[in-house]
């Protein structure tokens, strides 16, 4: 049962994390307009579940894109400097809906593995009552 027990531990440590890294696929997607915005990208590290395994992951700390921001030649623009450019930002919408998909996925299929252990566990519980 124990086992069961870190499974589900581990899928919803999972899931924890996979919906962090959607929201901020989300805040990239929102702010992909505003200028001077960075890319912000979040890091899974493996940490130690309740009983003592290595199965459970946590997000590190949220990083900003060092990436370089794109120069727009916008004279008319509030923020345009007296050169007429100014620094949009480095996000890539392409890459944050991949990425947004991809985290959705991950969610989903640690959803099912939470939901296999719990109904494992629930039929055993059910035969030890017999």
């Amino acid at each position: 049962m124990g086992d069961l027990t870190a499974a589900m531990n581990a899928a919803a440590s999972g899931m924890q994390a996979q919906s962090a890294r959607l929201r901020l696929s989300t805040e990239n997607i929102a702010n992909a307009d505003t200028p001077g915005y960075r890319r912000k990208t979040v890091s899974f590290e493996e940490t130690m579940g309740m009983f003592g395994d290595s199965r459970a992951v946590a997000t590190g700390p949220v990083q900003l894109s060092r990436a370089e921001l794109v120069r727009i030649h916008d004279p008319s623009h509030p923020m345009a400097g007296p050169d007429g450019y100014y620094e949009s930002s480095n996000v890539d919408l392409v890459i944050e809906i991949a990425d947004a998909r991809e985290a959705g996925r991950s969610y989903e299929a640690n959803l099912r593995m939470f939901d296999q252990a719990r109904q494992m566990a629930g039929s055993i519980l059910e035969l030890l009552r017999r």
